[in-house]
């Protein structure tokens, strides 16, 4: 007969012992552990205990099997009993729970130790990426109100085509011809939206248009950009250790990446001083030039800019100089209802103030971009 099965004290105390180990959950293992605590089970109850400890020792645990789906974007875990996932069309409620809230947060503190960062009572929080590519983001109570929280961004084993983006209602009909011309004639640009509108999905597609001979330098927060293409360098920042010392930023990050001889030199995400490093090196011979920006509409980017100049020391007068001569064209994607999708392009003039306003050239229907005003400016550059 199979034994009763063992209580969660005991499943502690086996989990622990298999963590300071770093044995694999196997039957011989766990079967040996419970008898090393005088409790004998049948093997039907070890095969139950060794999948649920595989569940939280291996991989993603019980998140696992959400992360390997082809579509998946995003899982979030906000509970025991609250796993959602956004398979591109929106946040769905998983059916997949966790025993407690300990268990999310073993599971996040181990996640966290795979990427060589610390997560605990004294660090409640983590931003880092996995070994498989993974975004990973958590905060820990009392920061996170009742249960640890845990987000994980899935990055695509290879970017999407332009083709499989217009599918996806991403791109209307007309989008891909025009997204080859606007990589072939260099124009710089930048892609922005909202968290998890598809920014670095759209920009990993684009780069893989470039010329084979021309070289991509990437400069990036997290490595997450895996573009299509036989010549690309990727750079990374790194965080500082526990005393403060050995973090490198974008911006010198950036700076190295200009002696590296760049065709098309790429930020993955702009959101702090290297703004302005990125604006002079495109006015400075590196047309091509683009990256990510968070914004909520084509319109705001300036002004965002102007913030992120100001971080920098940049005053306002200069930094729209800068980028009069630097950017050409806006991306904008939304996630809308249906899913995400490129809704406008904008094109940027300069005013008699001295000032830069983004001016939309298309905007995103299901038949195809609607030309707007500054369309004779986008097209004159095509």
């Amino acid at each position: 007969m199979n034994g009763p099965g063992p209580d969660a004290d005991l499943l502690d105390t086996v989990r622990t012992r298999l963590a300071e180990a770093g044995d694999e959950p196997t039957p011989y293992r766990v079967a040996a552990l419970l008898r090393d605590r005088s409790r004998l089970l049948g093997d039907h109850a070890v095969l139950n205990e060794v999948r649920e400890l595989r569940s939280e020792l291996v991989g993603a645990g019980p998140l696992q099997p959400l992360l390997a789906e082809d579509d998946v974007t995003d899982v979030l875990v906000n509970g025991p009993d609250a796993v959602w996932v956004d398979r591109g069309r929106g946040l769905r409620r998983a059916g997949v729970r966790f025993r407690d809230t300990a268990a999310i947060r073993r599971l996040a503190q181990r996640l966290a130790a795979t990427a060589g960062r610390r997560l605990d009572d004294a660090r409640p929080w983590v931003d880092a990426r996995l070994p498989d590519g993974t975004r990973m983001h958590a905060v820990l109570p009392p920061l996170a109100v009742g249960s640890p929280c845990l987000s994980l961004r899935v990055v695509r084993p290879r970017p999407l085509t332009l083709e499989e983006l217009t599918a996806a209602g991403t791109l209307p009909p007309d989008g891909p011809p025009l997204l080859r011309r606007l990589v072939q004639a260099r124009l710089s640009f930048l892609v922005t939206g909202g968290t998890g509108s598809g920014k670095s999905t759209l920009l990993a597609t684009l780069l893989g248009l470039v010329p084979a001979d021309e070289r991509i330098v990437l400069v990036e927060d997290s490595a997450e950009l895996r573009p299509t293409h036989p010549h690309v360098v990727s750079l990374e920042t790194r965080p500082a250790n526990q005393e403060g010392a050995g973090g490198i930023a974008l911006d010198e990050l950036l700076r190295q990446a200009l002696r590296m001889r760049p065709d098309r030199l790429v930020v993955g995400e702009v959101r702090g001083p290297e703004a302005v490093t990125l604006l002079t090196a495109l006015n400075t011979g590196h047309d091509g030039g683009c990256g990510t920006l968070h914004a909520g509409a084509a319109h705001d980017v300036p002004a965002r800019l102007e913030a992120l100049g100001a971080m920098a020391g940049l005053p306002r007068a200069a930094l729209h100089s800068q980028l009069a001569a630097a950017l050409s064209v806006v991306l904008h994607l939304v996630r809308a209802r249906g899913g995400r999708r490129l809704s406008e392009v904008h094109v940027l003039e300069r005013d008699t103030d001295g000032l830069v306003h983004t001016v939309p050239a298309l905007r995103w229907t299901e038949q195809g971009f609607r030309r707007e005003r500054g369309w004779d400016t986008l097209g004159a550059a095509l």
